[in-house]
């Protein structure tokens, strides 16, 4: 395959965030990173706050979140996040968020994840997985579009930067059943759907807010033992050692997990260029939609960058946020 015109950086698997960001002073720059009170969120929005950004914990426990800022600020020398509730399962506090916030952004880092290991709703009844890591981001995002508009304006750019992962290659978009209402519930597969729409959220943001000075690019941070697993069923767990087993992906520290995502947020390469997925720092190479996981553990499919499927995505995600 030809990876010639993909996007490169100087950055490998194994840089961390902190090497990413050395000799970047980001002092003005204004950053929302949710699920930041565990895993890769803590290291994302350390790492921002130690170059000097104004961040916001978005977090749906504040008690946690209180005590991530209270550390970050301890090894930044007293540069502390903000720290605000936001459920991203719940209209309601993503609402508020949204009405509260005042001022230019310049990166929103949709970090948050969920896994659940069997089926669970919502109170409007959508599949827990699906709504939290693309609705509700969906929602955040565009309710914050006139926040990043100005942040572009006053910084020659505004950054989205949308956590996906190699459990896309296992789903595309069932827009006949979204909500598992009708086929069986397999939780892998609705986050794997969860984690392709993710994907095409960065597709079709870029190509409605590019003119606004807008890009947002999708990540994949790679294997990373976090509190995302602890809701891992047997069967889950199980797929997970497998795919470690063929080779599908190595863990890595949160520190190096964090980087890919710093590389979208700052890289230069990406200032003015969204809609790429980027794994390992780079931008993936795509390949069919029946490739093998094990074959392509860095690559990206088809379903996962499609514009017409981003298009449709985004306007289901729209008339189901109106209901």
């Amino acid at each position: 395959m030809d990876t010639s015109e993909l996007i490169r950086t100087p950055f490998t698997s194994s840089t961390t965030a902190d090497e990413v960001l050395r000799d970047i002073d980001l002092t003005g720059v204004r950053a929302i990173v949710t699920g930041a009170s565990s895993g890769l969120g803590i290291e994302t929005a350390r790492a921002l706050t130690a170059s000097g950004a104004e961040v916001t914990l978005a977090v749906r426990n504040t008690t946690a979140g209180d005590a991530v800022a209270e550390t970050i600020g301890q090894s930044t020398g007293g540069i502390r996040p903000r720290v605000v509730r936001l459920d991203l399962a719940a209209r309601a506090t993503v609402t508020r968020f949204v009405d509260a916030w005042r001022g230019p952004l310049h990166l929103l880092i949709n970090n948050a994840g969920v896994v659940t290991s069997g089926l669970e709703r919502t109170r409007e009844g959508w599949e827990l997985q699906f709504a939290t890591n693309h609705l509700g981001h969906f929602a955040l995002a565009t309710g914050l579009h006139h926040a990043l508009a100005r942040g572009a304006a006053d910084r020659d750019g505004a950054r989205i930067v949308s956590v996906s992962s190699t459990a896309h290659m296992r789903s595309g978009i069932d827009f006949d059943d979204l909500h598992f209402e009708r086929r069986s519930y397999d939780p892998q597969i609705a986050y794997a759907q969860s984690k392709t729409a993710n994907s095409l959220f960065a597709v079709e943001a870029t190509r409605l807010w590019a003119a606004d000075g807008i890009v947002a690019n999708a990540v994949n941070p790679g294997g990373i033992a976090t509190g995302l697993q602890r809701n891992f069923a047997p069967e889950q767990k199980a797929s997970l050692d497998a795919a470690e087993a063929a080779g599908v992906f190595t863990y890595k520290t949160v520190e190096q997990g964090a980087a890919t995502s710093i590389v979208a947020a700052v890289a230069p390469e990406f200032a003015h260029s969204g809609g790429h997925y980027l794994d390992d720092a780079q931008e993936a190479y795509t390949v069919p939609n029946d490739a093998d996981l094990a074959q392509h553990p860095h690559g990206v499919k088809e379903w996962a960058l499609d514009p017409a499927t981003a298009r449709r995505l985004w306007t289901v995600s729209t008339d189901l946020l109106r209901i």
